[in-house]
This record gives structure tokens, sequence and C-alpha cells, in this order.
């Protein structure tokens, strides 16, 4: 599924919605992560804070009914394309570094990191530590042989 113009417009101002509730300010909110929501069945991309509040919400009309199997796959490119773009923005948030920007589905699974902040250090898409359970399983199981 290739984002649309439209898609790319509908993303772009999304995070503008999320920047303008979080503007750089000398008192800095306390928020971890911003948790974004995305709906295969009604394309709302919703989201919400720490505590669950609604932050801003919007309908991708490309993402109405997508019965694409690899879904949230896709998304998690596309949101990652748009927050790598709109960094600026991203990283000027008067938010607590660290942040970051997790999608999740309609049950609140997590379905990726999206982006994450740090002062100088920014990551955008995958995971820190790649492997990092199946290199701990295999380590745990190699002490536990000895």
């Amino acid at each position: 599924m290739k984002a649309t113009e439209q898609t790319i417009q509908q993303i772009g101002r999304f995070i503008n919605k999320i920047a303008e509730k979080f503007p750089l300010q000398e008192e800095i909110n306390m928020l971890t992560d911003i948790h974004i929501r995305v709906s295969q069945d009604n394309g709302d991309m919703i989201a919400y804070d720490d505590n669950d509040h609604e932050i801003t919400r919007c309908v991708i009309e490309q993402w109405i009914e997508c019965k694409e199997e690899a879904f949230y796959d896709q998304v998690l490119l596309q949101l990652r394309s748009n927050f790598k773009k709109n960094a600026n923005t991203v990283d000027n948030l008067g938010l607590l570094k660290p942040y970051s920007f997790v999608l999740e589905n309609d049950d609140c699974e997590n379905m990726g990191e999206i982006y994450m902040a740090d002062d100088d250090t920014v990551i955008i898409g995958g995971d820190i530590m790649p492997d990092l359970d199946k290199d701990l399983d295999n380590f745990l199981s190699t002490l536990l042989n000895k």
C-alpha cells in the first residue's frame, strides 16, 4: 500500500496538531510516550498520552476497510517516513526527553516504535536493540546448562 498524497498530507497535519498541544515552553510536560492507535476498519488515527487521554484524531481515507495482511507494517513505514520529514517539528515538542511515538492497533497492542528522541539522539523506526529477547534466552540457556 503506497501512501497517496492525501494520506501524506493528513499525517503531516496530524503531527502538527500534536505539536500544537505540546509547544516548546519553559514548563515541560512529563509525558514519555505518545501512543498512536490506528484502526484498519474505519481509518481512525488517534493520538493518546500516557494516561490514555486523547490528544488528537483524524481519519485516513486510504486506510478505511483496508484488507491488506501487512496493514500495520505498511502504516508503520508511512508514519516513520512522515515523522522523519517532520523531524524539526517532532524534535521540538514541549515534552521531557526521552520521549517516543508508538504505533498501536485497536486492541492497544504495540505494533512498533515510530520515532524516539533523546536530546541529541534520535531513533527513527526499528527496535533500539533488535533480537534482545533471543540473545537473553540464549544467554540464560547457556548459563543454566553449565
